[in-house]
């Protein structure tokens, strides 16, 4: 439970450092910048003034579609820092895209990079809230000037705003709301999760202090962005909540790019989705990328047990997978180096309380029975923005339903079944498809793998199967079939393969088994 007390994220996480004698150390280090702590502070009070110059008030909400570069914790901490609510939104969507969420939350400004001045015109035409627009004008990858603007907004760029006197935090409490992040929306809504100021703390507190363990001289590099839950706690809530530093890159991420940034800045911790840890496993890169981290850690979608042999196999680095969500803000339940099962999500994170539910929504106190997951702890949202119903039927006396379905083992291990709408019902019984996509990826030629449920021409749901070749690979339909048929059950065994170049995912890395589901609008022919 966050704690009505006098609070500000933003100066628990740069003023207090600086206020200690540490504004000499390295906070960000972005290609050959290193941004200090000192900086930071002076970066974040520039955008608090330029914030406050254009109006935007505490409680005033604002859009940031910025790329992972200083400007981002610049902007986001100088938000906090007036007690305004910033919104960063993923740099991958279309404008129109952004556009609903600008309207959605009534959004007084937005803070484009460069690359997405495109998106002020959709932005001001969705949301009749939008007063300013301010571009981040560094030089990446200049994109031109907007569309004509109504005259209703105002235009206006980062380089007007130099210097600023500091600007103390703002009487925030711990209970205020801080920032909102849209859902990835896997099942195709977005919504607004709203977080408070004390969140950020509570995420530091829990899976911070007590899974990564992180301290001052750890080095932070995420390959998951800042604009959403995961890449925002590891690269600015846990390495700046300790006096750490972390590495961001504003250009996409490949496992050439991985490995060349982490060969350069030798972080000690390294973040990443399960697919991306396949690729970098599979890619062509040195041994020794990797010779610095101390831990991976993953989430976003569950760690397959084969991808975790190979990545361990290649680099030689432990694999910390997890779960969490955006509506609990980071990781909730995970692997340790002292406690881990290949394969399984780990036991619960210290602060937070699990428990699975029937259809009814009983508690399954006994091990080994599978049931909706349902999660509570400090960093909990309180709900959905403007989603009375939604949040009646997700946040119930202070617990979350997660929409995962999950198996506890007898030592308190969580092993992931599938998503509640993802569930395939074959010969009447339930199959996980998590389990048959553990399966594909112990096939040598297989990178990445999703399953999903299609109908024969009688209607009846059957397992399909999506896969990626490992590259250089090329896949035999008939030898992964005879793959499955050895190490499955019949009734769970893939009646069809579809070979692919990609799995459609969400900006967070999550598969969009919808997609995949759209893609099969022919019915499937039965055996």
């Amino acid at each position: 439970m966050i704690d009505d007390e006098p609070f500000n994220a933003a100066g628990w996480l740069v003023d207090r450092h600086v206020d200690a004698g540490a504004g000499g150390r390295v906070a960000y280090r972005c290609g050959d910048d290193e941004i200090t702590y000192a900086d930071l502070l002076a970066l974040t009070g520039r955008a608090a003034t330029m914030l406050g110059d254009l109006g935007v008030a505490p409680g005033d909400r604002f859009i940031m579609v910025v790329s992972d570069e200083p400007a981002f914790p610049a902007v986001f901490l100088g938000g906090l820092r007036i007690g305004a609510v910033p919104i960063p939104v993923s740099t991958m969507l279309k404008p129109a895209e952004v556009a609903v969420m600008a309207a959605d939350s009534g959004a007084v400004a937005a803070v484009l990079s460069e690359p997405f001045t495109g998106h002020a015109a959709a932005l001001a035409e969705a949301a009749p809230t939008l007063r300013s627009v301010v571009v981040v004008d560094t030089g990446l990858q200049a994109a031109g000037p907007p569309a004509q603007l109504p005259p209703s907004v105002s235009l206006h760029s980062w380089s007007e705003h130099g210097p600023a006197a500091p600007v103390p935090p703002a009487g925030t409490t711990a209970a205020t709301d801080g920032f909102w992040l849209y859902t990835s929306g896997t099942t195709g809504t977005p919504k607004a999760a709203v977080h408070r100021h004390g969140d950020i703390r509570a995420v530091a507190e829990t899976y911070g202090a007590h899974v990564l363990e992180i301290s001052p001289d750890d080095v932070c590099y995420s390959v998951a962005k800042l604009f959403f839950a995961f890449g925002l706690g590891n690269a600015l809530l846990f390495p700046l909540a300790v006096g750490a530093s972390a590495v961001i890159d504003p250009r996409p991420p490949t496992p050439a790019r991985a490995a060349e940034l982490a060969l350069r800045h030798r972080p000690t911790l390294f973040f990443a989705p399960p697919g991306f840890c396949a690729g970098l496993a599979d890619a062509d890169v040195p041994a020794d990328a990797l010779a610095s981290v101390r831990a991976t850690v993953t989430a976003g979608e569950t760690l397959p047990a084969e991808v975790y042999r190979r990545f361990r196999a290649r680099f030689g680095v432990e694999m910390l997978d997890g779960i969490g969500s955006t509506e609990a803000l980071h990781i909730f339940c995970s692997n340790r180096p002292d406690a881990l099962r290949p394969g399984s999500t780990g036991r619960p994170v210290s602060g937070y309380d699990l428990r699975l539910t029937d259809d009814t929504g009983a508690t399954i106190a006994e091990a080994e029975a599978t049931g909706s997951l349902w999660v509570r702890g400090p960093s909990v949202t309180h709900g959905y923005w403007r989603r009375p119903e939604v949040n009646a039927a997700t946040f119930i006396d202070g617990w979350c339903r997660t929409g995962d379905v999950y198996r506890r083992d007898a030592d308190g291990f969580y092993w992931f079944v599938g998503r509640t709408s993802d569930m395939i019902k074959a010969g009447g019984i339930w199959v996980s498809p998590a389990e048959v996509e553990a399966v594909l990826l112990g096939h040598p030629a297989v990178l990445e793998a999703a399953v999903v449920g299609g109908r024969t021409d009688e209607g009846l749901e059957q397992v399909i199967a999506f896969v990626v070749p490992a590259a250089g690979r090329r896949i035999d339909e008939a030898e992964l079939l005879g793959h499955c048929r050895e190490r499955m059950a019949a009734f769970k065994r893939p009646r069809t393969i579809h070979v692919v170049d990609a799995l459609p995912k969400t900006a967070t890395g999550k598969i969009q088994r919808y997609a995949l589901r759209a893609q099969l609008e022919q019915p499937v022919a039965a055996e």
